[in-house]
C-alpha cells in the first residue's frame, strides 16, 4: 500500500480542477503520481464535491470499458468506469464546438437514456429498469484522449472523471424494443471512421446499470429521474485530428452531429 493520505488526495483533487479550469486535462500525472483505483475514484469524487460547492451539476454518468477484451485490458482495470455528466458540457444536435476547448479531441458513437424516475437498487430488475427509461438518443460522447503517466493508465483515467469532456445529444426516441437491433455509424466529414452491424442498442444496459447503482451507492449517490445515462460504447474513442463535422448514426434510433472548428 502507497504512503497517500486524505490530505495529499486532497491536493491532487484541486491541482486536477485547476487543469481541468485550465484546459490541459491530467497534467498532474507528468510527475508520475503512484495511486490505487480506490484512491483513484475518492480523487474523482473530491474533485466532483469541489465543482459542486462553486455551483456546476451533475445531470447523469457515464458507464465506460464494459468490455474486458477491449477498454479494460488496455487500461489495466478489471470493472467497467464511471463518470459524472455535468450541465455545462451538455451539447444540443448541431452546435458548433471550439476543438482549443478539448485535449486531442476524440469521439465514441453511442447511446444515452433519459430516466423516467428515481432507481431504487433493492427493486432493480429487467422489468424494473424497462419501465424506467422516459427516452433513448443517438449520442456523440467527446473526450479528452491523453494519459501523461506511464501505463497502465486505469487508475489515472478514473481520477480524470473516466477522460470524459462532454455530450453530444440527439433527438428522442420512446417505447423501443428492448434488444432491437441496429446499426451504429461514427462519421468524420463524411467518412465512416468506426461501423457495427446487427447490435442491440440495449446491450448489457441491464448489468451495467446494475453495477452504476452499486458504485454510487457506496459514495451516497443515486440514479434520479431525469438523468441522462450514456450506456456504453461499442468503440474506443477515436481521436477527430484535422476533421471538423462529426456524426453519429443509427437506422433505429436517429442521427447527431456537431462542428468542431
Amino acid at each position: 500500500m502507497n504512503n497517500i493520505n486524505d490530505k495529499l488526495l486532497d491536493n491532487y483533487a484541486k491541482r486536477l480542477l485547476a487543469d481541468y479550469d485550465n484546459k490541459t486535462p491530467g497534467t498532474i500525472f507528468k510527475e508520475n503520481i503512484k495511486i490505487t483505483i480506490p484512491q483513484a475514484w475518492e480523487i474523482q469524487s473530491k474533485v466532483a464535491r469541489l465543482r459542486e460547492i462553486r455551483g456546476e451539476k451533475i445531470v447523469g454518468y457515464k458507464i465506460g470499458c464494459t468490455l474486458k477484451s477491449g477498454n479494460q485490458n488496455r487500461i489495466g482495470i478489471s470493472h467497467p468506469a464511471w463518470g459524472g455528466l455535468w450541465e455545462n458540457e451538455q451539447h444540443k444536435n448541431g452546435e458548433i464546438l471550439e476543438k482549443d476547448n478539448y485535449s486531442n479531441p476524440s469521439m465514441e458513437a453511442e447511446f444515452g437514456i433519459i430516466l423516467s424516475r428515481d432507481l431504487n437498487k433493492n427493486n432493480f430488475s429487467f422489468e424494473y429498469l424497462q419501465n424506467s427509461i422516459e427516452t433513448v438518443h443517438p449520442i456523440i460522447e467527446i473526450h479528452n484522449l491523453v494519459f501523461h503517466g506511464k501505463p497502465p493508465h486505469g487508475p489515472e483515467l478514473l481520477a480524470n472523471n473516466a477522460i470524459h469532456a462532454g455530450v453530444v445529444f440527439g433527438k428522442a426516441v420512446k417505447n423501443l424494443i428492448w434488444d432491437a437491433k441496429t446499426d451504429l455509424n461514427l462519421v468524420y466529414d463524411g467518412q465512416i471512421v468506426d461501423s457495427w452491424e446487427d447490435k442491440k442498442w440495449s446491450q448489457d444496459m441491464y448489468s451495467d446499470i446494475e453495477w452504476l447503482l452499486n458504485e454510487l451507492s457506496k459514495i451516497n449517490k443515486s440514479l434520479k429521474k431525469g438523468d441522462l445515462i450514456l450506456i456504453g460504447a461499442f468503440g474506443p474513442p477515436i481521436p477527430i485530428e484535422e476533421n471538423e463535422f462529426i456524426e453519429v448514426k443509427s437506422s433505429l434510433i436517429g442521427e447527431v452531429n456537431a462542428k468542431f472548428i
